[in-house]
């Protein structure tokens, strides 16, 4: 198979796994939705899911978010990794969302990055998933697979970015992202038993 051909029989096979995928993170809108990426960095999605509720309940909006100490926002989000620089990212975050923007989540890359706490990746996901504006954040699943599926030299998330958009249809990326991260968790785990590593196995069977 050539990459072309690899990367069309990846699309081709995530669609019919997946035809709709749902949005890991829960959100209610662009602003919990950048808090829960933001928070997700090291963490699962699953343990922001669990925390992310109470959070939102107190802080749901910048302008409460901003009021509440940095102490008072690492108690709620204690039990996830990098609680007190995240404590400290998310009121910085608000504070600047406010002063900057009327505390509504800027829509360009340039202004969600310069925000504390927010990569690239994050504000791919903001602009593609809160947004709707084309992106292709790259997880460490979609790096391994992209590398693993030889649809990238795999020298880094930059790199497979680029590559992927490259490779896949624009009107695809928002939808295709969400497909290979699902798909790396349920078929292709980092760590574990990769028998069930179908699409792997289909593009190089001999």
């Amino acid at each position: 198979m050539t990459k072309k051909q690899r990367a069309e029989t990846v699309m081709t096979e995530l669609e019919k796994l997946y035809p709709k995928v749902p949005i890991p993170l829960n959100h209610n809108d662009p602003f919990t939705l950048l808090v829960a990426v933001a928070l997700s960095a090291q963490t699962t999605d699953k343990k922001v899911n669990q925390i992310s509720p109470k959070l939102f309940e107190v802080a749901g909006d910048p302008f409460k978010m901003k009021e509440l100490e940095v102490d008072e926002i690492k108690y709620l989000i204690k039990e996830i990794g990098l609680a007190n620089t995240k404590a400290k990212n998310l009121k910085r975050m608000a504070e600047l969302l406010v002063e900057r923007h009327d505390g509504m989540v800027p829509q360009t890359f340039e202004e969600l990055e310069a925000l504390p706490g927010v990569g690239h990746k994050t504000a791919s996901v903001v602009m593609s998933q809160g947004f709707g504006v084309p992106a292709f954040p790259v997880d460490t699943h979609i790096h391994r697979l992209m590398t693993l599926w030889k649809l990238t030299s795999g020298k880094n998330v930059v790199e497979t970015e680029k590559d992927a958009k490259k490779l896949f249809p624009r009107t695809t990326w928002n939808k295709l992202h969400l497909q290979i991260i699902f798909y790396g968790r349920e078929y292709s785990p980092a760590r574990g038993n990769k028998e069930n590593d179908f699409i792997t196995k289909m593009l190089f069977e001999k």
